[in-house]
């Protein structure tokens, strides 16, 4: 509204009075900042819910309510930092804990870190001359609690930056005593059912970090190049039959193998075909004859650019258990049978080494070949590799024995492939598979329990279900040791004379006593008989020494067994969990270590839904790397634009994808927040004046429109707390952005202005629009709450009290529920035929001021015509004034009756409105003047100015 500083000299009996009609106007006031501040204002937010305990007070008002348990995946320890995958997960999070909580459910939150491990490890002995020999294992593992602590400080402080509400007093630490404890316990009762065994198979090995991996700590990365070879093995005739067949060749018959890690042929034991796949014998020129699974011989031809002809056609059946002899070492490798031969690639021999690959071990099994890995820790042969290749790292035997087979002939092609290769997750080198002892969890012993659980649960999206599925279904034993130091012991005792080993339920009790006093380092700090019970003896030979196992457990056992050390070990927490929160990488990780080790000891889930995200990548959908520098970090947005434009982020995205995020992302948010902010300012600014207590107006004496603005909201209730239930907040963004723009400010408060502005202070249709506002607003602020927490924090501190003392902060407050009583359909019918016109009317004023016949609206007249009846009968309905106010224009004329011309459905004529210009409304109107004291005003402005 302009300024309205006023000559009034058309009463002659008046003198010239200058007035600012402006002072009487009931224009917008409020202490509610104009710009938000957010950078420098959220910590005071935050600095008051910690003053107030604000988590501790949301449990306590909730004591004795329904319990809802989101149980947190602990992040790594390895960094202070946070990145923004860590944001969107915990932001997530806290939406859902904060819907929740205001929602009547208990609904606590304990975050929780991830200590262990030999990211850590390796840290730490970065700076430490010597190395890991160079130190005790008690002081390494001293400066790994150090370094983990430091972190933790570090992320925790970044994490509630982002107005995370949670125990941040009480986290769950993978490393504190209690949890270790009950993580033994989690051991002891799975290896009570049989779960936990000690085995030689061949396991993911990690030459650079010394130690075992499992299937989670594997990252395949792309582009790695191999070397492609073909080598031919002699067969030995040592069947009759197939002596009969081949009896009339006179040169030596080959099978031919491809594979990409020749490293592996010095542990060759066995040849694999297919039992019903048919073989073709060639004959070719250079390599003699050679036998290749026929659906191949065109591509193996190909690639090899060998010329050659069939001679004759066999079985795999045929060949089981003859022999063939090791190109380059002095034994035979044994022809085996395996439903795991294809003929999609090589040549439907497969190359088998039982100590390096699952499938030859579990082929090499059953045909008793045994685990040969003739590598060291640090992927070195050994002397049992043979001369060629002993000494030697396992990469650099590669040339080596490629060049040894073709100066003997039996290299038949030599090439190279690139493609996808596993990579050690934390050193991020090619890894191996190596045969060797480790402790085993035995999936197959309760698979089908898993996969039953599994069916159980609700996934989030529903095609996580057949994605953590099929890794169950399809996976192999867990291998949870681990070489290292910092971690949680195998708690397993060896005896000194026979090697047997001890695990029994009152050793587990033993020491998971003592760890709950003193933590896992007592495993180093004590000997094997001051650990376990008095008396115990070796239940085979009777003897009392004993020695410790050595390995640790793998970290993902550790974080794993949270579900027993937090949802079951804490009093504030429950079991299972109602929801876990992770990203996608976590079905091959948590999801599946949290799943496996509670079926395995509780036979049941841990959780009863899982919700998943994908991971943040750039505009043009690349893993965000600092190598091509297209990071953006959560700090550097919360520098700029504070906490609740990236909570606003994460609430519009669909994180059930991988999820885009740019400067102009967050540009964008930016500007929502802004017209969200202005709504709620907008509300705030024109109830200065409003009591709640003396001033509302009864729903049944509304205004129209107020009514209807009602429904509306009652719809906005279900609609945000559906998308929440649903865990689809970007429905929540939409709905709540769609509201505040289109609902609310293109429309409900375009309209209501002048009757805010410029109706009677206290009359009916401005305290009855006021009352709108203020339940509008109030219901608003606890809508956005989990969302945008410290934008809804600052506006309940400027809310009017209603005359009680107001709650402390919104998030004491409860979830708005819709009331059945402020809906009416019929209403909502009348008010949809408006806004399916006003548009129309809207568009005409626009064309009439870019003509230059009007300057503002207010300065129009409108004449209405219609060919629908329906439509016409409305508008009578409405009046000639109602729908003035509802264009914002100064006169409305209805046609008498709706026009015969059917191509017309709205016809609107804008002319310049007859009268004068108010000059405190800006209306145009006929009675202006009939007031004599205030003759520059309408009629309605002599009124609610109590002109008599």
């Amino acid at each position: 509204m302009r300024k309205g500083l006023l000559v009034d000299t058309t009463n002659p009996g008046l003198d010239a009075l200058q007035y600012d009609y402006k002072q009487t106007l009931c224009l917008p006031q409020t202490a509610f900042p104009m710009k938000a501040n957010s950078v420098q204002r959220e910590p005071d937010f935050q600095a008051r819910w910690d003053a107030i305990g604000l988590y501790r007070r949301m449990q306590e008002r909730r004591a004795g309510a329904p319990t809802f348990m989101l149980h947190d995946g602990p992040p790594y320890l390895s960094s202070g930092q946070i990145h923004l995958g860590h944001a969107l997960n915990r932001v997530l999070k806290d939406i859902v804990i904060k819907y929740k909580s205001m929602n009547g459910f208990r609904a606590p939150f304990v975050p929780g870190y991830d200590c262990h491990g030999l990211p850590i490890e390796n840290a730490v002995l970065k700076d430490v001359e010597g190395g890991r020999h160079a130190m005790s294992v008690l002081e390494l593992r001293a400066k790994c609690k150090a370094f983990a602590l430091k972190n933790l400080e570090g992320q925790q402080a970044r994490f509630k930056r982002l107005g995370i509400l949670a125990d941040w007093d009480r986290p769950y630490l993978t490393m504190d005593p209690d949890f270790e404890a009950r993580q033994i316990g989690v051991f002891g009762a799975m290896a009570q059912k049989g779960y936990i065994y000690r085995g030689l198979k061949p396991v993911y090995w990690c030459p650079g970090c010394e130690t075992a991996l499992a299937e989670a700590e594997v990252e395949y990365q792309d582009g790695y190049v191999s070397p492609s070879i073909y080598v031919k093995f002699p067969l030995k005739m040592t069947s009759q039959a197939m002596l009969a067949r081949l009896g009339r060749i006179s040169e030596p018959v080959h099978f031919v193998i491809w594979t990409t890690t020749p490293w592996t042929l010095p542990a060759n034991l066995g040849l694999a075909v297919h039992p019903r796949l048919k073989y073709t014998l060639l004959k070719t020129e250079g390599h003699g004859h050679l036998l290749v699974a026929t659906q191949l011989v065109e591509r193996f031809l190909a690639e090899t650019n060998l010329v050659g002809h069939a001679l004759d056609e066999f079985v795999g059946a045929e060949f089981e258990l003859m022999q063939a002899q090791h190109p380059f070492l002095p034994r035979t490798s044994l022809v085996v049978l395996g439903e795991h031969v294809t003929a999609d690639s090589g040549t439907g021999v497969v190359h088998t080494a039982p100590g390096h690959g699952l499938e030859d071990y579990e082929v090499g099994k059953r045909y008793h070949l045994p685990v040969f890995a003739p590598l060291n820790a640090q992927g070195v042969f050994t002397d049992e590799a043979g001369k060629l290749v002993a000494g030697l790292r396992y990469n650099k035997a590669n040339p080596v024995v490629i060049r040894h087979l073709s100066e003997t002939g039996f290299l038949v092609h030599e090439g190279s492939l690139r493609h996808s290769y596993p990579h050690c997750w934390r050193c991020h080198k090619p890894v191996i598979y190596r045969g060797t002892e480790q402790w085993f969890c035995s999936v197959e012993g309760f698979r089908e329990q898993a996969l039953a659980e599994i069916k159980r649960v609700k996934w989030i999206p529903a095609t996580g279900e057949r994605r953590i599925a099929k890794m169950v279904a399809d996976r192999s034993d867990w291998c949870i040791s681990r070489q290292r130091s910092w971690g949680v012991p195998i708690p397993i005792f060896y005896c000194e004379a026979d090697q047997e080993a001890l695990l029994t339920p009152e050793t587990i009790a033993s020491v998971q006593e003592r760890f709950a006093k003193e933590g896992s380092d007592a495993w180093w700090r004590y000997e094997a008989s001051e650990l376990l019970p008095a008396g115990i003896a070796c239940v085979r030979c009777g003897g009392t020494r004993f020695r410790k196992e050595q390995d640790i457990m793998d970290v993902w056992f550790d974080s794993g067994s949270s579900h027993a050390a937090v949802l079951a070990g804490r009093s504030d927490c429950s079991w299972p969990a109602d929801v876990y929160l992770e990203g996608t990488d976590q079905y091959r990780g948590w999801f599946q270590s949290s799943l496996l080790t509670a079926v395995a000891s509780r036979g049941h889930a841990p959780y009863r839904t899982v919700v998943t995200h994908g991971f943040t990548v750039d505009e043009h959908g690349r893993k965000m790397s600092k190598s091509i520098g297209n990071v953006i970090e959560p700090a550097k947005v919360i520098e700029q634009y504070g906490a609740d434009i990236l909570r606003l982020w994460v609430a519009s995205v669909d994180y059930t994808h991988d999820v885009r995020v740019s400067d102009a992302n967050l540009k964008q948010m930016a500007e929502i927040y802004r017209k969200i902010r202005n709504t709620a300012r907008f509300m705030l600014s024109n109830l200065h004046d409003f009591d709640p207590a003396r001033d509302s107006v009864p729903d049944a004496q509304l205004a129209s429109i107020d009514r209807f603005a009602l429904h509306r909201l009652q719809e906005l209730v279900l609609e945000v707390g559906d998308a929440l239930e649903a865990y689809e907040f970007f429905r929540f963004y939409q709905v709540i952005q769609n509201y505040c723009v289109i609902d609310l400010s293109s429309f409900y408060f375009d309209i209501q202005k002048d009757t805010l502005y410029a109706e009677k202070a206290n009359g009916h249709l401005r305290r009855s629009a006021q009352t709108a506002l203020y339940d509008i607003l109030l219901v608003f602020t606890r809508l956005i709450a989990p969302v945008l927490s410290h934008l809804a924090e600052d506006i309940w501190q400027h809310v009017p009290s209603c005359g009680t003392s107001r709650a402390e902060s919104v998030f004491l407050m409860d979830w708005p529920v819709a009331d059945a009583s402020r809906m009416d359909s019929a209403l909502k019918g009348e008010w949809e035929q408006v806004m399916s016109w006003r548009p129309e009317l809207l568009r005409s004023l626009e064309e009439a001021r870019q003509a230059k016949l009007i300057g503002s609206s207010l300065e129009a007249q409108v004449h209405l015509t219609t060919s629908d009846g329906e439509r016409h009968a409305h508008w009578q309905t409405l009046g000639e004034e109602a729908i003035r106010r509802i264009a914002i224009v100064s006169r409305v004329v209805l046609s008498p009756q709706p026009i015969a011309d059917e191509t017309v459905p709205i016809r609107c004529v804008v002319s310049v409105a007859p009268g004068a210009k108010c000059q405190r409304c800006w209306v145009w109107a006929e009675s202006v003047g009939s007031c004599r004291e205030r003759a520059t005003l309408c009629q309605r402005c002599v009124g609610a100015l109590d002109v008599r």
